[in-house]
């Protein structure tokens, strides 16, 4: 066993928690990771942190990947070993760090679900005058007129909004904020269940989307309303708030092809995630063209010797 390996390792996780102010379960990923590196230095005869080098690293990603594990769990495994390594080169305990140039393998690249527009318009079809049906209309067209995360719909606040200039303040990812349009049919959603919200409405309350109890409406609840319209509409598959954003972003770059316009909206740091919409543009393309190129489509008539 490395030398003073539990001591270390605890003193990285307060560090995390008291310096890096990182979540309790980010925190719980990263003491899982430093424990398999452990097991990993204990099979192999590694006696001190100072001895673990980038082949022992390379090894350690390696088998991780022989068991099946995805690349995305290997880079965070190699995140732990960097981040720890960096921690122990900060209290001049190692020398180096023997994770800084490997990187794990890649995984296959898994493509959103998206609803076609045919049956976003099956979905978006509610007319009632019901409370809650009418307040769950204005959050399905706001998600997919702009593309949120279900994390900024339900932290949304009505001075968030600005229905006159049609525009919405949005904070993301990082308390990053952004500016996005709302379209003319959420504004009209909107309209009419901001008619509504006061009559339930808890005292002091200033969420946009509220729930029985007049309080802000929760991430489960929100979830749990959208798979149920998907389901009263007889829409394939398992729909959920991000297949909203998905559709969203999937609609508007195959109508406007405006790569950068839709990691705007998005609130992309990277451009890198928003490319994964033109593999879905692609698809969608691909299928055109099967199905209307006489030399792509299939002949219906025998060919003659």
């Amino acid at each position: 066993m490395p030398t003073g390996t539990q001591d270390w390792i605890d003193r990285y996780l307060h560090h995390l928690q008291t310096e890096r102010r990182l979540s309790t379960n980010t925190r719980r990923h990263y003491q899982r990771d430093l424990m398999e590196l452990l097991a990993f230095c204990e099979k192999y005869g590694i006696p001190d942190w100072r001895d673990l080098d980038s082949h022992h690293v390379r090894q350690f990603a390696a088998q991780a990947h022989r068991r099946g594990l995805s690349g995305r769990s290997i880079q965070r495994r190699l995140s732990a070993i960097r981040g720890f390594y960096n921690y122990l080169l900060r209290e001049q305990e190692v020398s180096g760090n023997p994770g800084h140039d490997v990187s794990a393998p890649k995984s296959a690249q898994r493509l959103p679900d998206t609803l076609s527009v045919d049956d976003i318009s099956r979905l978006l079809a509610v007319e009632t005058g019901d409370l809650l049906e009418v307040r769950d209309l204005a959050m399905l067209e706001l998600m997919y007129s702009s593309g949120l995360r279900l994390s900024e719909l339900v932290s949304l606040d009505t001075k968030d909004m600005d229905l006159e200039e049609r525009m919405l303040r949005v904070t993301g990812k990082g308390s990053k904020t952004r500016l996005v349009p709302i379209g003319r049919k959420a504004i009209q959603a909107l309209q009419a269940w901001l008619r509504l919200r006061t009559a339930q409405l808890a005292e002091g309350e200033t969420a946009v989307f509220t729930g029985r109890s007049g309080q802000r409406l929760g991430v489960r609840a929100v979830q749990q309303r959208v798979h149920r319209w998907a389901q009263r509409r007889g829409l394939p598959g398992n729909v959920h708030p991000h297949t909203l954003r998905h559709s969203f972003a999937s609609h508007l770059l195959e109508s406007s092809g405006d790569l950068r316009a839709v990691q705007e909206l998005l609130g992309h740091a990277d451009i890198s995630t928003t490319q994964i919409y033109t593999h879905l543009d692609f698809q969608h393309l691909a299928r055109v063209y099967d199905k209307a190129h006489p030399r792509a489509r299939k002949s219906s008539k025998p060919q003659s010797d």
